[in-house]
């Protein structure tokens, strides 16, 4: 899937979504890694839902954004109550959904120019 906006030159977004990776700019990322506004941390250690944890957030909760995704790959998978309470604890609000629409809402939230950070897993992964 292409994406096509007009963006401001001085934010990261998300180009397309395939089997190649993410595509931010030119680059292609084909592991799990975390995008906001102003930076990419290309290594996010999880190959799965299951892996996610308060230690491998840390990284997107450091970032304080206003809200987070959380692309979980091909499919929607939920996070269990007791990862989503690291969410409540610190009162940032979260949205899971599957990438290619964690991706596509990155997009829109970060056009707004709101403070929004996607930690995604990529489809190939």
């Amino acid at each position: 899937m292409e994406f096509h906006l007009e963006v401001p030159q001085d934010h990261f977004f998300i180009r397309s979504v395939s089997e190649q990776g993410i595509r931010i700019n030119e680059d292609y990322y084909k592991l799990p890694f975390i995008i906001s506004g102003q930076r990419i941390i290309p290594e996010w250690n999880v190959e799965s839902v299951d892996d996610i944890n308060e230690t491998n957030l840390q990284p997107v909760f450091d970032l304080q954004p206003e809200i987070i995704l959380i692309g979980t790959g091909a499919t929607q998978v939920f996070l269990p109550p007791a990862i989503q309470l690291h969410f409540f604890r610190r009162m940032m609000g979260f949205e899971v959904m599957n990438t290619d629409a964690a991706c596509r809402t990155f997009n829109v939230l970060a056009s707004e120019g709101r403070e929004v950070v996607a930690a995604l897993i990529p489809v190939t992964s």
